[in-house]
C-alpha cells in the first residue's frame, strides 16, 4: 500500500509533491527532500521523498482535481458556448465543448452546480485546448467565490462517489457534446 504524506500544519492526506521552485528547495532535493503542497490548507514545506524507486510524474498542480460532471454555459466577446464541466478545482476546469475558443481568450462562466439553484458565476482565462477539453484558468481564487468553495470542498473528501458520476455512460445529450478523441 502506497504511503500518503500528511500536511505538518492541518493533518490532513491531501498533499501534492511539487517542482522546487526556490534554492533551498533545489539543494534539499539532492538529499531527498522535496517540496509538497497541501490542497487543504494550502501550505508548502519540504519533507522525505517518500519512495526510493521510479520518480512519480511531477504533478504542476497547486490544486486537487475533482471528477465532476456539471453543465456549463459560457459566453466572452461574440462567442458563446455550452458543455459540461469534466473536472473542477480551486483553480480552475475542463470543460468539453464544441465551441472554438483561443488560448488566453476570456470567459465569463455559469457553473450549474444544484438544478435548483443560480448557477455559479466565474470569470476565466482559457490555457489550452486539446482533445481532453478546453482548460480554463479562474481569474480569481475559488476561494472567494463561497458556493464554489463550499461544493469542492464538499466533494473533495468523497471523490468515489463524484467519480462514479464521472464515468457513467453519458446521455443521448451529452453525447452531442463528446470532442472526439
Amino acid at each position: 500500500m502506497k504511503r500518503q504524506m500528511i500536511c505538518p500544519r492541518c493533518r490532513k492526506d491531501g498533499v501534492l509533491r511539487v517542482w522546487p521552485q526556490s534554492p533551498r528547495e533545489l539543494a534539499a532535493a539532492l538529499i531527498w527532500i522535496v517540496p509538497y503542497h497541501c490542497v487543504h490548507c494550502d501550505h508548502r514545506f519540504l519533507g522525505r521523498r517518500l519512495s526510493t524507486g521510479r520518480l512519480p510524474t511531477m504533478d504542476r498542480r497547486e490544486h486537487l482535481r475533482i471528477p465532476v460532471r456539471l453543465c456549463l454555459s459560457f459566453s466572452g466577446g461574440k462567442v458563446r458556448g455550452e458543455g459540461i464541466v469534466m473536472d473542477l478545482s480551486l483553480g480552475g476546469c475542463i470543460v468539453k465543448s464544441e465551441t472554438h475558443v483561443h488560448v488566453d481568450d476570456i470567459f465569463y462562466l455559469e457553473i450549474v452546480i444544484a438544478e435548483d439553484e443560480l448557477p455559479v458565476e466565474v470569470a476565466a482565462m482559457v490555457r489550452s485546448v486539446s482533445a481532453r477539453g478546453i482548460a480554463f484558468k479562474f481569474l480569481r481564487k475559488a476561494q472567494e467565490n463561497k458556493r464554489l468553495l463550499a461544493f469542492i470542498q464538499s466533494h473533495s473528501g468523497s471523490t468515489s462517489s463524484v467519480l462514479s458520476k464521472a464515468v457513467e455512460s453519458p446521455s443521448p445529450a451529452d453525447q452531442d457534446l463528446q470532442l472526439p478523441v
